[in-house]
């Protein structure tokens, strides 16, 4: 806001100066038109004038440049600051990996109160379960992931997973055994194998080549001319959004988490790949559990179970038969696509 602020005064004043001095220019060269001033000595003049004008206005885009710098500066310094919950710091991991059991236990939230984002939101997942969660923009559907790996903590209730409080988890813990894949896919400059492994070595070719097939993405990368081996460009320009999105599934299970979460995998991609992923989706509910938030319905209709957020609270929640025979608010949304 200070940013704004002082590019809000600094800029105009900056452009009112230098409109005041074109306007005397041509104010004191018209006054002295009768002594045979030329044409030239004016056109002069308003170069002279632009060009001194020029520097100071470059200096206020820098001006500004530094101050928006400088609140970034403090934002990251607050990150890095931050020290561990107490809790945290003696927490112990609970086991080499989740079953995958899920539970949101009577969770309020909100980022600023008392405006709730989250109220008084209960619901069980059990292991292996595919859920789907869906609702209007603002329902409260990211803030639910965001809560589960820990990058806020709810004002009242708990998250379970396997019947232990997340906040009794390290951080470092809960987010390995949980593979996330979002909206904005970010890769690293490097090769496809550098972004599927994130730089650990650790993980095999083997275990790189199998998840890009659970992915539906190792045939693409095969038909590549170098393979794995094949950079991805700067932040991924040298791959459409549909790869990089099958590239950023196939990350997720790399690692072996035993949860994944989407959330709206699909809303920027084309048909084709979406029903790639669908079809990757339908293979991994095999192995582990499966959240899923999506605006494209059609991506959770095999889901054992949908849950509709509204205005913060959960509105309805069975399968798609069940939510369509309702004729609520998930029979809307179906129509409505």
């Amino acid at each position: 806001m200070k940013e704004m602020r002082t590019y809000a005064l600094f800029r105009p004043l900056v452009d009112l100066v230098y409109s005041l001095a074109i306007i005397l220019v041509l104010w004191f060269t018209n006054w002295q038109t009768v002594s045979g001033l030329e044409i030239g000595i004016v056109v002069a003049f308003l170069r002279y004038v632009e060009k001194f004008f020029w520097p100071i206005k470059d200096l206020a885009e820098k001006y500004s440049l530094l101050q928006s710098a400088l609140a970034a500066a403090e934002r990251v310094w607050d990150l890095l600051s931050t020290e561990k919950p107490q809790e945290e710091l003696h927490a112990s991991i609970p086991a080499k990996q989740f079953n995958g059991a899920i539970s949101f236990e009577n969770v309020w939230f909100a980022y600023e109160e008392p405006n709730w984002i989250l109220e008084d939101v209960s619901f069980v997942i059990h292991p292996g379960q595919f859920i789907g969660i869906v609702g209007l923009s603002g329902s409260g559907k990211t803030t639910l992931l965001s809560l589960l790996l820990r990058f806020y903590e709810p004002q009242q209730g708990r998250i379970c997973i396997d019947g232990i409080d997340i906040r009794e988890m390290p951080v470092e813990f809960l987010r390995r055994r949980i593979g996330v894949v979002f909206q904005d896919v970010h890769l690293f400059k490097g090769t496809i194998a550098d972004n599927i492994r994130l730089y650990d070595y650790s993980i095999s070719d083997d275990a790189m080549v199998k998840a890009a097939q659970t992915a539906n993405i190792h045939t693409t990368i095969a038909n590549m001319p170098q393979g794995y081996d094949t950079p991805v460009g700067y932040q991924g320009a040298l791959l459409s959004m549909g790869q990089k999105q099958l590239l950023s599934l196939a990350r997720a299970l790399a690692v072996g988490s035993d949860i994944l979460a989407l959330d709206e995998a699909t809303s920027s991609i084309d048909s084709e790949t979406e029903v790639m992923i669908q079809n990757a989706l339908e293979k991994i509910a095999l192995q582990r559990t499966i959240v899923v938030v999506a605006h494209r319905l059609s991506t959770i209709q095999q889901a054992n179970q949908i849950i509709v957020m509204h205005k913060g609270k959960i509105a309805e929640q069975g399968n798609h038969q069940e939510l369509l025979a309702k004729q609520g608010i998930y029979n809307r949304l179906y129509n409505y696509q």
